[in-house]
């Protein structure tokens, strides 16, 4: 390649990944609007503990079912068409919460957002596999998967004191609208981009070969065992604050972001521990292994969390667990784009997003079960503590030895 098409090339890669992280960033803002708002919910529509776990399995239950879908969705129509289409979706079904006169127009509106929204993290990772050379793509991946961080930091910085001066119909319009921003950038931003590997952008899904391979169930289960515990914090911290240390919803901000702080600096440095293992003579295998092993170990710490009395201990203790999850789930998108062919890593994707989903709408419902009961939180945070290494060895299990699909050494 010439200096200048490598320039541009560089260029263009830049520019996808930081649009695909704007992305990802804004589809986070508008899940965790209502975790930030549960008091004032709760007071506006009388829910108690039970409903707001329902409310949750419900967006999780949604966003499972869609994805099943939602891998051909992406590998028919190709990643800048469906993105288009889903952030459409999702921004005009946030700003719909707005103007929810009962639970059912509420839980209606949160249905569409969490079909809109399972788009983002499947045509992420195609978009990386497609366009971003794979000396660069590990790292890209890291560097977009920190972006649900930042969203989770701001948010509760912004939502909450914003939400009390205008209202929370205000919050929900303003996060929503700005999904239609971000789509103008996305068309003028990608209308040049061209395939950096050997493989269609669109391309039918053959999912007798897909079911059969081991790469497959190995992501799939990777996904099941491990992302529960990012929906049991995304959706419960806020209440977890509040309801064991007392913190007000207009001072929640600061803990949860100190977590989603430590989760963004476990995205970059998932992203960046495997290229170094590599650079140290290890093989794929071997590399891909130990950095997991490494965030496995790491989230031991969470579960001591219950036992401080320190909101700020105990939130450095759950952002050392977010930190790996996010360290993990890195792995686990590198991973991907690694073991599986191009033309069909947004239908794996997307799988294991299904199984991710169902963990947790199971774990969302145990918390809402478990604090109804009196057993508090520690069914949860233990389950975070064991996730991970369930995780690696299914791994294990199922793909004993990594090799790099073809194309892809």
């Amino acid at each position: 390649m010439k200096p200048a098409a490598r320039q541009a090339s560089s260029a263009m890669a830049i520019g996808l990944v930081a649009l695909l992280f704007a992305g990802n960033a804004l589809n986070y803002v508008d899940r965790q609007v209502v975790a930030l708002l549960k008091p004032t919910l709760q007071a506006t529509f009388q829910w108690n503990d039970g409903d707001f776990a329902h409310l949750g399995s419900a967006f999780q239950f949604a966003a499972a079912t869609a994805l099943v879908f939602v891998g051909w969705f992406i590998d028919r129509l190709g990643v800048r068409v469906a993105y288009g289409v889903a952030v459409t979706v999702w921004s005009l079904a946030g700003m719909a919460h707005a103007f929810a006169a009962n639970v059912q127009q509420f839980v209606t509106a949160r249905v569409v957002l969490a079909v809109g929204e399972t788009v983002s993290t499947p045509a992420g990772v195609k978009a990386a596999t497609l366009y971003i050379p794979p000396e660069r793509r590990n790292q890209a991946l890291g560097v977009i998967n920190t972006a649900p961080n930042i969203g989770a930091i701001l948010t509760p910085l912004i939502i909450p004191p914003f939400a009390v001066a205008f209202g929370w119909q205000a919050a929900f319009i303003v996060t929503g609208a700005l999904g239609l921003v971000w789509l103008l950038a996305w068309w003028w931003g990608t209308r040049n981009l061209e395939p950096v590997v050997a493989a269609p952008e669109r391309a039918p899904v053959q999912w007798g070969v897909l079911l059969r391979a081991r790469s497959t169930w190995a992501i799939i289960g990777a996904k099941f065992f491990s992302d529960g515990v990012w929906w049991f914090v995304l959706f419960w911290m806020p209440d977890f604050f509040n309801r064991v240390f007392g913190v007000s919803q207009a001072k929640l901000g600061w803990p949860v972001a100190l977590v989603f702080t430590l989760a963004g600096c476990g995205a970059l440095t998932g992203g960046g521990l495997m290229p170094r293992l590599r650079a140290r003579g290890l093989s794929l295998d071997a590399a891909r292994k130990r950095a997991m092993l490494f965030f496995a170990l790491v989230v031991l710490a969470m579960p001591l969390a219950l036992l401080t009395h320190n909101v700020w201990i105990a939130a450095l203790l759950i952002g050392c667990g977010l930190f790996a999850h996010q360290g993990f789930s890195t792995n686990i998108f590198g991973m991907a784009t690694e073991i599986v062919p191009a033309a069909r890593v947004a239908s794996v994707i997307a799988l294991g997003a299904v199984a991710g989903n169902l963990a947790g709408m199971g774990v969302i419902e145990l918390a809402g079960w478990s604090l109804s009961n009196g057993f508090g939180y520690l069914p949860m945070f233990a389950y975070c503590g064991a996730a991970y290494l369930l995780a690696l060895g299914w791994i294990r299990l199922v793909v004993p030895v990594m090799v790099a699909a073809e194309g892809e050494a």
